[in-house]
């Protein structure tokens, strides 16, 4: 991959080689960045997770990946080297949102290096919905590849008007409600497949769900641990559907914990989210989203490394469980350390 500089380079091997100093405190490598349309958010993210683990006590080296999917530390280029970690981090927490950081890529990237890190090992973001699939309720949805849009467009359209109106199409694996549309009409729905398919070659076009929106945090414990799943928080907006700018406009959503849905309707939403959460393979940490309609529960989405900001709903949802922001990635860290260990030793 990229070069650095020699005196740099040899300075990064002599880190790889030393042992920790105190078992207590972690060299965390923390990942921010990267070449999707979340680039922004991740940055976001990946400040407030430095800001949590240097108030947990920890040691953090900031690694920036630029949208040409340069690895930078300290805006130099970084060398990269297969089996040999990464500037001798303990752990490394990638801050990383939608493409390339929630398909596996990185993750690939990091199993290479050969460094414990946070969060899920396989693209289970981008495939939930197949593999839930008979399992769970979910959203009425069906998925197009960009080719048909080229190919078959009249026969794809005419698949997808058995999902009725309205309908959001949305790119599979990119969040923040980035390149979604809701579609009213069917003229405006090649238009919006366009769209969608400039951030994502796989679109998801979902049926409009009644009820409201409803999430649940998912936070993993260590190995042969069940999971912590968060009580259910209830998002609320003044806008149509909760668009970017609602998510991220100061005052745009409220989250609500608990969620007023009735105790049935909440227990069915921590039920279903952690069957996703096992089914799936998931690690660490996950956000499972969905509408609640009376006590009809429907699966919706799955973030593998959902908004990480002190003020993000995952965030919010831990915390009302007990678990502070410092607390939190202290313990993603740890679980993600004893993981690896656990891995070296079988």
């Amino acid at each position: 991959m990229s070069s650095v500089a020699p005196s740099a380079s040899a300075n990064a091997r002599e880190q790889q080689a030393r042992p920790a100093a105190n078992p207590a405190t972690l060299r965390v490598a923390v990942l921010a960045g990267g070449p999707s349309a979340e680039h922004d958010v991740s940055l976001a993210s990946a400040e407030s997770i430095r800001k949590g683990l240097l108030e947990a006590g920890h040691e953090v080296v900031s690694v920036s990946i630029s949208r040409e999917r340069r690895w930078l530390l300290e805006g130099e280029p970084l060398t990269l080297r297969p089996g040999e970690g990464l500037l001798g981090a303990d752990v490394a927490f990638p801050a990383l949102h939608g493409p390339f950081g929630e398909d596996g890529t990185v993750q690939g990237a990091l199993e290479v290096l050969d460094v414990a890190y946070v969060g899920a090992g396989v693209a289970a973001s981008a495939l939930f919905k197949d593999l839930m699939t008979g399992r769970v309720p979910q959203v009425d949805y069906l998925g197009v590849h960009e080719h048909e849009l080229a190919s078959r467009l009249g026969a794809t359209l005419e698949r997808l008007a058995a999902l009725g109106l309205p309908v959001f199409v949305k790119p599979a694996r990119m969040g923040s409600s980035l390149g979604i549309a809701k579609v009213d009409e069917t003229a405006a729905l090649a238009g919006a497949l366009e769209h969608a398919f400039e951030h994502d070659e796989l679109v998801i076009v979902e049926a409009m769900a009644p009820g409201v929106e409803v999430e649940c945090a998912v936070l993993g414990g260590p190995p042969g641990e069940d999971p912590l799943v968060s009580s259910p928080g209830e998002v609320s907006f003044g806008g149509e559907w909760y668009d970017f700018d609602t998510k991220y406009r100061p005052g745009g959503m409220e989250l609500r914990v608990p969620a007023r849905i009735s105790e049935r309707a909440a227990e069915r939403v921590r039920e279903l989210a952690f069957d996703v959460f096992t089914h799936v393979d998931c690690r660490d940490l996950a956000r499972v989203d969905f509408f609640v309609d009376g006590e009809t529960v429907l699966v919706n989405e799955l973030n593998t490394m959902p908004g990480f900001t002190a003020t993000s709903v995952y965030a919010k949802l831990v915390e009302h469980a007990g678990i502070g922001y410092a607390e939190l990635v202290d313990r993603l860290c740890r679980a993600a350390l004893a993981r690896d260990e656990r891995r070296r030793a079988t």
